[in-house]
């Protein structure tokens, strides 16, 4: 059992973790999490997001959240980026380290990384 203190301490690094995926920011990245996308191998890619966007002080302006089923099975991992008054952006086939890219390149740069979208695959 860990002491008061050490479960404190938990929560308060879990904090950042927890305000990512419920935030309100202008960009909205969608993690598919049904069974197949978790089978694909989704949560890596969720838990890459959250640490990167974290990483980088993107998490005011940036939510990371999960949902169920995209409808594109055979390309999961599935992550869709929305960001206000453009087009929705899917990415397909996501990995941990493709994920780190799209944060920097995409997320932060600001120019979706085209090679890992839907029409590329």
């Amino acid at each position: 059992m860990k002491s008061l203190e050490e479960l404190a301490a938990i929560r308060d690094r879990m904090k950042n973790r927890v305000v990512l995926r419920e935030g309100s920011g202008e960009t909205r990245v969608v993690v598919g999490m049904a069974t197949c996308g978790i089978a694909a191998g989704a949560r890596p890619v969720l838990n890459a997001f959250v640490e990167q966007v974290a990483n980088e002080n993107l998490s005011d302006r940036v939510t990371v959240t999960q949902t169920g089923c995209i409808g594109i099975c055979q390309y999961e991992p599935v992550v869709e980026v929305f960001e206000a008054g453009k087009e929705k952006v899917t990415y397909v086939k996501m990995t941990a380290e493709k994920a780190k890219r799209v944060v920097e390149e995409h997320l932060k740069g600001g120019k979706p990384v085209a090679e890992y979208t839907i029409g590329n695959n």
